[in-house]
């Protein structure tokens, strides 16, 4: 009997004219695109100099400061209440102002104020803005204490030498972060939507009505759901792997097979919750709300963009109840931190417990009438 169910399954995703697409174009396009999209870097920050000293000094680090990458100068304003229309208007993110008498108070005194303005709408672009600003300002300071340490052998400036290193993603680079969460992303989405889509389809022509008058259990009605989805969402993950070693030369660090295990337990735990949902569901539009509704507050909560540790500590309690938070923790450490089976069991059984969970509910809440 399971036989003849996945015969139909497989035959109505082939016959469905945009299913068998979205399977090989939603990966390529999302793992294209938003790895480069979704940065939390922050580039191109209008920046607005003040400068009221006119020196050689002035200008050196306005320089220094526009060729960093990071920064686009806006203007060079007159004054500060010049500078401050350009924020109110938007045409400005920061204002960089210099003292008067800039360059005479650092050679003399060795001590030299500026002021940083920051436009803190954006929190975050503001933040990270003036910090980059405030490490360029640093580092123009030691070129300095160098260049005066050089023309004058009496005097030794004192340089600290630092080197770091930086564990798991050595050259910070964030699509390395990103694209191993946009996979559990990927997988959600289809392995999550299909599923539900798919009974609820079936509710809305008729079809199912068949099924509920054979003899077929309400166990093997639902297994028979979701096995296909269960292959596609390995292909797909196939799919994203070879994306990730081909543009970004991204190899897991860890072992595949054990990504392909936990990747098969997390399907079942999407899929079955896709079947819940459809379960309660009795229209199409019923369906693609109450997923929209789930995935997204997953997403958010699972520290795809915002870390786990980051959140409030009521956050942080919802977040034990997510299948995404710990599937994704695999992922990354997988594919960053070469961990292996042994090292994820926590995360093994958690999930293993949402799939008999989601899944069993699916099962019992499945009404078949004869």
């Amino acid at each position: 009997m399971l036989r003849y169910l996945l015969e139909k399954e497989f035959k109505q995703i082939v016959r469905n004219p945009i299913l068998p697409k979205l399977i090989f174009i939603l990966p390529v396009m999302m793992l294209l695109i938003l790895p480069w999209a979704a940065n939390q870097e922050v580039k191109n920050i209008h920046l607005s100099v003040v400068d009221n000293d006119h020196s050689i000094y002035t200008q050196r680090l306005t320089q220094k400061i526009a060729s960093s990458g990071y920064f686009l100068l806006t203007d060079v304003s007159p004054t500060n209440t010049k500078a401050m229309e350009s924020i109110e208007s938007g045409q400005s993110d920061i204002i960089l102002e210099f003292q008067p008498n800039f360059e005479r108070n650092l050679v003399r005194d060795g001590n030299a104020e500026v002021m940083i303005s920051a436009n803190a709408v954006n929190g975050t672009k503001a933040s990270l803005g003036s910090a980059y600003l405030m490490a360029i300002i640093r580092s123009f300071s030691t070129e300095l204490q160098q260049e005066s340490g050089q023309g004058n052998a009496k005097i030794v400036a004192p340089v600290i030498t630092i080197n770091s290193y930086n564990k798991f993603n050595t050259h910070l680079d964030y699509k390395v972060f990103m694209v191993p969460a946009l996979m559990v992303m990927l997988l959600t989405l289809i392995a999550g939507f299909l599923p539900a889509l798919n009974i609820v389809s079936e509710k809305e022509i008729g079809t199912i009505e068949q099924i509920n008058v054979t003899p077929v259990s309400k166990a093997t009605f639902i297994l028979a759901k979701l096995i296909p989805y269960w292959l596609i969402g390995f292909i797909v993950l196939s799919i994203g792997i070879g994306i990730a070693a081909a543009i970004y030369g991204l190899i897991p660090a860890g072992s595949l097979l054990t990504i392909y295990l936990y990747t098969g337990i997390y399907i079942l735990v999407v899929s079955g919750l896709g079947l819940l949902i459809s379960n309660y569901s009795d229209t199409m539009q019923q369906a693609m709300f109450l997923m929209f509704f789930f995935i997204i507050v997953l997403i958010l909560m699972s520290g795809l963009f915002t870390p786990v540790s980051s959140m409030p500590a009521w956050a942080q309690a919802i977040t034990i109840f997510n299948p995404l938070k710990y599937f994704m923790e695999v992922m990354r450490a997988v594919y960053l931190k070469g961990s292996s089976m042994g090292d994820l069991i926590p995360q093994l059984l958690i999930l293993c417990g949402f799939a008999a969970g989601l899944n069993g509910w699916a099962v019992l809440s499945y009404r078949k009438r004869a």
